[in-house]
């Protein structure tokens, strides 16, 4: 065992101590948030980030017996975090400027949702937190606040001043399917440009470090798609094989990582092709995902790798219509999922 994990307490190996933001208050990531953390209350020690209030009210309607106890964010500042009983979960107030309507987005609290978002950032940066995870926001509203806002994964990347950042998917009814993107949300039109030798080797540098330090993963093997049809057919349907992914696949293989392709799209998602892979990396967002989707949607996982910090999420969005219509409507099944890989990531780190 190395220094720094024996300077990590036993109960936080076990039993890591994760941020999670409960992301747009009128969508359904305050309960699912509640739920997937009540539920996984003994493997993890949850700290829920939001409108305190709110999510006092969401608890008692769920479930009596769904304890919280509160936190004010000066508290935490002040004398971090109290003794984490497994009969309740911490939540640190980040209140709304306006009373929350399920369904009903309201820009003037969209600050409050990026508060929660500053706060689990760099309390995670300093140690506080062993990962974030969080549940999904609406743009819109953070963007109707006044603030340019693209995503959480942009955010992310900015406030831990995080150059090179690589989105991945991994399935939780497919445990060993990971899909990872070279481009994530461009137009079409747009993605051969964006595809280059130097984003794909910091892709694949990233992709290798990741699922070595993160995951536990001491060689992983890396499968990559090409971009065209049948990947590009020798050049007859484009040489971005030949002039770009080649190249950088073999530049990777010089530095020691375990990667092989590139490979027609429609024929890699085979199991005798990914019984031996800890990841996919696919050109585009339409490519990669569809596959993963089909296999595990609502199970899924967004994981951000990359960054200083472990950080997952949910694969859907805010569901503001399941939200409108009442409590118990929305499937926590993905914030689980979220959760527990998040726990996964933290304790293969944490015994470094």
């Amino acid at each position: 065992m190395s220094a720094a994990s024996s300077a990590v307490p036993e109960d936080q190996r076990r039993r890591p101590t994760l941020a999670i933001t409960c992301g747009e208050p009128a969508g359904i990531g305050p309960e699912i948030s509640i739920r997937a953390a009540w539920q996984l209350r003994a493997e993890v020690r949850s700290v829920l980030l939001g409108d305190a209030a709110f999510l006092a009210q969401t608890a008692q309607a769920l479930d009596p017996a769904i304890a919280l106890s509160a936190l004010s964010l000066q508290a935490f500042r002040n004398s971090g975090l109290p003794n984490f009983p497994q009969d309740r979960l911490i939540v640190i107030d980040c209140p709304t400027s306006e009373p929350v309507v399920p369904g009903l987005l309201d820009a003037r609290n969209g600050r409050a949702v990026l508060q929660t978002l500053d706060v689990a950032v760099q309390w995670a940066l300093q140690g506080q937190f062993d990962a974030i995870v969080t549940a999904p926001l609406q743009k819109s509203t953070i963007n109707d606040a006044g603030v340019p806002f693209t995503g959480h994964t942009e955010y992310l990347a900015e406030r831990t001043a995080t150059a090179h950042v690589v989105m991945m998917l991994a399935g939780g009814d497919a445990p060993h399917l990971r899909v990872a993107l070279a481009t994530t949300h461009l137009a079409l039109k747009d993605v051969s440009a964006a595809i280059t030798f130097d984003g794909l080797s910091r892709t694949l540098d990233i992709i290798h470090a990741d699922l070595r330090d993160k995951f536990g993963i001491a060689r992983p093997r890396i499968l990559v798609t090409g971009l065209n049809p049948h990947a590009g057919e020798n050049g007859y349907l484009g040489r971005e094989e030949i002039d770009v992914i080649s190249p950088a696949l073999a530049a990777a293989k010089a530095r020691g990582i375990d990667v092989a392709g590139p490979y027609p799209a429609d024929t890699l998602f085979q199991h005798k092709y990914l019984e031996h892979a800890d990841c996919v990396l696919a050109m585009y967002h339409d490519q990669g995902l569809p596959v993963l989707k089909f296999a595990s949607f609502g199970q899924g996982v967004n994981i951000t790798l990359g960054l200083p910090i472990i950080r997952t999420s949910v694969d859907h969005g805010t569901a503001l219509d399941l939200a409108a219509q009442g409590l118990g409507r929305a499937d926590h099944g993905s914030m689980v999922e979220a959760i527990r890989t998040a726990a996964l990531m933290a304790r293969a780190k944490n015994s470094l």
